[in-house]
């Protein structure tokens, strides 16, 4: 009876990596799974939620007017729906819902291209309709800036930005690997906490930045619907730099192997 577990663990894990490996680098045999479409409805939907509840609570429907920015309330809206969404679709997904998260994971392998490119498209979608819908419950007079990212100083370049944004993209996308590691058996804590604090704590530090967009899809979905897109770049290329680099560090480095997993 002891053994049993092991066994089945041990055929799944082995089955999971023969699937990997014959699908080759594009991955297109895995769309004759029907799973697959659930996964992308997931990162549709996800996407759309964390777009629509996340902006909103950069709208400031209170009485009068003010240019002060609640970095509070923003940053624990945006990691508290990060954690909670994780734990709703994770095991259908994996809730990247920020096409960062997918591109690093396409560098460590963990995700096939052709199913990387379809998660980014439907994650865009999903941008696009979750901002869309805030835009018709908002009132226009208290549309504002709309969660709109941008960079928060005149005196801060471009680049300066996209640094910022690569910056704290690669916390967001380090936790991940470090908390998501299949072989790490010493995370005794909640994994989708763990990444919704390390978001909420780079939307702390980054929103008067950049507003701390850290997923190019949460600033797609706004920039569609405004119509802006001024220094919109660096909100594509900051997190996927920032994800490439956590991609590599952790691979590297830090990811543990099957034969060094251990206790701790």
């Amino acid at each position: 009876m002891s053994h049993k577990p092991t066994v089945i663990v041990s055929s799944q894990r082995t089955s999971y990596i023969r699937d990997d490996a014959s699908s080759g680098i594009l991955g297109v045999n895995e769309f004759s799974n029907k799973n697959i479409w659930k996964a992308l409805v997931a990162e549709c939907l996800g996407t759309f939620v964390l777009v629509l509840i996340g902006t909103g609570s950069c709208i400031n429907m209170g009485e009068p007017t003010t240019d002060v920015v609640p970095y509070v309330r923003i940053g624990f809206t945006f990691g508290l729906t990060i954690a909670t969404l994780a734990q709703a679709i994770g095991h259908i997904s994996g809730c990247h819902i920020n096409p960062a998260v997918t591109f690093s994971l396409l560098l460590t392998g963990d995700i096939k291209l052709a199913k990387a490119i379809c998660y980014v498209i439907v994650q865009c979608v999903g941008a696009i309709g979750g901002s869309g819908l805030l835009k018709l419950i908002v009132p226009d007079s208290r549309v504002g800036g709309f969660g709109v990212t941008a960079i928060g100083d005149k005196e801060m370049t471009a680049v300066q930005g996209m640094l910022m944004e690569a910056v704290l993209t690669f916390l967001l996308i380090f936790v991940i690997h470090g908390v998501c590691d299949s072989y790490r058996k010493d995370v005794k804590g909640s994994a989708p906490l763990a990444i919704g604090l390390a978001a909420a704590a780079a939307h702390f530090c980054g929103i008067q930045y950049t507003g701390s967009s850290i997923n190019p899809a949460r600033s797609f979905g706004p920039a569609v619907i405004m119509n802006s897109w001024v220094d919109h770049w660096i909100y594509w290329v900051g997190p996927l730099l920032g994800a490439a680099v956590a991609a590599a560090f952790y691979r590297l480095l830090f990811k543990v192997h099957k034969e060094e997993s251990y206790d701790l």
